[in-house]
């Protein structure tokens, strides 16, 4: 797999300083049964993507989701125009290739933290869904990486908002802020690019490992969402506004890490004009209206939605700051993935039934 930029020992390494302490509990009573029934769910799903995932459905590098033209941001502009069919199939992989990049670093910065939450949680089950969500996410990583390793054969870095995030996330001593930053804000952002994904893409594969991935992610924020609702109760207006401001200046990181302008300066697009692309390309205000759409109701549920919120999310969703029904994306999320899950397994035991009925008849006309 090609790299869009160089790497060598020095740029494939990152390390975060730790702010946090290792907590330890030795209460092991009952817990909260919410999360204890969440912890139970993270165990009855625990899945292995090399049998789930059907990794022989073929994927066009030139155009690895088969989603319209209209979702490039270069579409309508003159730089579209100046493009032959063969660069603008070079353009729809890189574009695959950066978002499908992004989630996979995503996805590792959410297996980091969610092995720092059950270093620094005080309870011990919290302490046990974090270390069912850390396989989680290692499963993502792994799937992932390798469709990008085998499918798309092409990678981008690491976006610099997302590293920002995760930095600040990383190195704050605050034991909520992993949840915080990577529960509520990486993973919120994540299900709905996911999901967005996953209704328009027009291939298989793609829909499937997104679909499974998005079963764990909702199982994830309902674990963020329980958790950090307990916890900011108890906190003081001074605490609060805290962690809103660090929720506000989050946000805004990622909406600048959804502008793919790393892609179009690969197309010859300077930088000022591949920011002022991406902010005019209609696709993608739609696609930040979607995505900020999941945030929004989990910041009001924990607690965090004061009028200087409002105000950001508001700019955020372009006017829509009350977002979606959290819970009835969620239930759709399981059921779709339980869906292809049926589709898929019923048509394999069909074709295996065939196979062996056609074996019975061979072995009827032997002669005696």
């Amino acid at each position: 797999m090609t790299t869009s930029t160089p790497t060598g020992p020095d740029t494939c390494r990152w390390t975060v300083p730790a702010g946090a302490a290792s907590t330890f509990s030795w209460a092991y009573d009952d817990g909260r049964e919410r999360l204890l029934s969440l912890y139970q769910r993270g165990k009855d799903r625990q899945w292995d993507a090399d049998r789930r995932i059907d990794w022989n459905l073929e994927v066009d590098p030139a155009d690895p989701l088969g989603t319209p033209d209209e979702a490039l941001p270069l579409h309508g502009t003159p730089y579209w125009d100046r493009l032959g069919s063969e660069r603008r199939a070079e353009l729809r992989q890189h574009f695959a290739a950066w978002q499908f990049s992004q989630f996979l670093h995503g996805e590792q910065g959410a297996m980091v933290c969610s092995a720092r939450i059950v270093e620094s949680t005080p309870d011990l089950d919290a302490k046990f869904c974090a270390a069912t969500q850390t396989m989680d996410e290692a499963r993502h990583v792994e799937i992932f990486s390798r469709f990008l390793r085998e499918k798309i054969t092409l990678s981008y870095p690491v976006n610099d908002s997302l590293r920002t995030l995760l930095d600040d996330t990383l190195r704050d001593s605050r034991w909520d802020m992993p949840y915080l930053g990577m529960q509520v804000l990486v993973e919120g952002l994540a299900l709905a690019a996911f999901g967005l994904l996953r209704d328009t893409t027009r291939r298989p594969l793609p829909r499937h490992l997104l679909a499974y991935v998005m079963q764990d992610e909702a199982r994830h924020v309902a674990f963020g969402r329980m958790a950090l609702r307990d916890h900011y109760r108890g906190l003081s207006a001074t605490e609060l506004a805290e962690r809103e401001e660090f929720v506000i200046e989050g946000c805004h990181l990622m909406r600048s890490r959804l502008r793919g302008t790393e892609v179009l300066e690969n197309f010859g697009v300077p930088r000022t004009a591949a920011v002022r692309i991406a902010e005019e390309s209609s696709y993608l205000r739609a696609f930040r209206r979607t995505l900020f759409s999941r945030i929004a109701p989990c910041v009001r549920d924990i607690g965090l939605w004061s009028p200087e919120v409002q105000e950001a999310f508001v700019d955020l969703c372009d006017g829509d700051a009350q977002g979606a029904d959290l819970d009835r994306l969620m239930r759709q999320d399981d059921e779709i993935a339980e869906a292809l899950d049926g589709r898929r397994f019923a048509a394999e035991e069909a074709a295996r039934a065939q196979e062996i009925a056609e074996m019975i008849d061979l072995g009827g006309d032997a002669p005696a």
